[in-house]
């Protein structure tokens, strides 16, 4: 398949989803300069992080609705609004400011975040073509990207308050460009025709699957910065490499996922790729040194790359179109509660036992993404289409 072609044809999801990776990849390697200036334990830091999962959930339950209000506009719209995201973390001065800023940010980014999910799976369908992965390689490259700025940037003595406000500007300007012709066209209304219930098993085996790999993307993300800092000790601004090797690692795997996903097929992808982040969450967990540290966020960011496009891939394709902007937004509403979980879990573990605990944990959570692929694979044999 033409990497270009797919650009061409998915140039404003594309564009949304790099916007959603720039904010993350800042945001995590700017965690231990943000915690700090806002005086947060690591308990603390766990807690605040819940009212970025908070805003994601409404956001989530929300998106159909407003995704049909806003038509081509969702995207730019909420682009441009998650820009306010980054100014009020930099002015946060205190858990009380820290958490309505997450609790913004997390509304605006989930907004973005499925809605540009939802537009790739009606492009996937209407140009019969494969369009999760590459899109979701710019993600991971952006995060990437923002990481290692923002490392930068703090090795030169910048803090967040000065780096945010410029990662605002170039949020701004993708937004900008994340506009529709007036060619686009949305999902399919309601076939009224059909049984109106829903595909719930599909649903909850696949919310279970990104359950289990947004944890082990989130604590990657939001910790590995601080693993490497404190826990091995390795100089201010270093730990930017552990956010931004995570993103490196996923965006190559992710455009090597379109001809795998071809190749294996989602679902065994799926099943090896979770098996890789296993691994790589204890590399992480048991590193004596900074390599190490970031040879393990390597191969956890490998195995997490292709699991929640190729989720939403299959998903997408085993619903009816008219369900499926619904039904996408269901299955994420399920494995958003892992940044409910996620979040104080590891600030609890990493409070009480240490950061090397918290990473064990999430290598055993990421490990119950195997049996759920295993039932979705038998569940999607004996159903091609759900329409149940």
């Amino acid at each position: 398949m033409s990497y270009s072609k797919a650009i061409a044809v998915s140039r404003a999801p594309m564009l949304a989803l790099t916007a959603v990776g720039t904010f993350w990849g800042t945001f995590a390697a700017s965690v231990p300069d943000l915690k700090q200036a806002a005086g947060l334990s690591d308990a603390d830091m766990g807690l605040a992080l819940l009212f970025s999962a908070l805003g994601g959930f409404v956001a989530m339950y929300l998106s159909p609705r407003i995704g049909a209000l806003l038509g081509r506009r969702v995207l730019p719209v909420s682009g441009a609004l998650l820009v306010g995201g980054y100014l009020l973390l930099s002015l946060a001065d205190g858990f009380a400011s820290f958490a309505a800023a997450m609790l913004f940010s997390g509304l605006m980014v989930a907004l973005l975040d499925v809605s540009a999910n939802v537009r790739i799976s009606v492009l996937e369908e209407r140009h019969n073509m494969p369009l999760m992965n590459v899109n979701h390689a710019m993600f991971s490259f952006a995060f990437a990207g923002g990481a290692l700025v923002t490392g930068i940037a703090r090795r030169a003595g910048y803090g967040p308050d000065q780096i945010l406000p410029v990662m605002a500007l170039a949020g701004l300007a993708l937004a900008v460009f994340m506009h529709e012709g007036r060619a686009w066209r949305g999902s399919p209304p309601p076939d009224t025709s059909q049984p109106a219930h829903m595909p719930w098993m599909l649903i909850l085996l696949t919310g279970g699957i990104l359950f289990a790999s947004f944890i082990g993307e989130n604590a990657t993300e939001a910790w590995s910065a601080l693993l490497i800092e404190r826990t091995l000790g390795a100089a201010e601004g270093t730990g930017g490499f552990g956010p931004s090797m995570l993103g490196l690692a996923m965006g190559v795997i992710r455009l090597l996922g379109q001809a795998a996903a071809r190749w294996l097929g989602e679902g065994p992808l799926i099943l090896w790729s979770a098996i890789l982040g296993v691994v790589g969450a204890l590399t992480i967990a048991l590193a004596v040194n900074v390599p190490m540290a970031i040879a393990g966020v390597a191969v956890m960011g490998a195995g997490m790359a292709v699991i929640v496009p190729c989720a939403n891939s299959l998903l997408g394709r085993l619903v009816r179109p008219d369900q499926r902007s619904l039904v996408i937004s269901r299955a994420w509403m399920v494995g958003f509660v892992g940044f409910f979980i996620g979040p104080s879990m590891m600030g609890l573990i990493a409070e009480h036992l240490g950061l090397r605990m918290a990473f064990i944990a999430t290598a055993m959570l990421v490990a119950t993404i195997i049996p759920s692929v295993l039932t979705l694979m038998r569940a999607s044999t004996a159903r091609p289409v759900a329409a149940e």
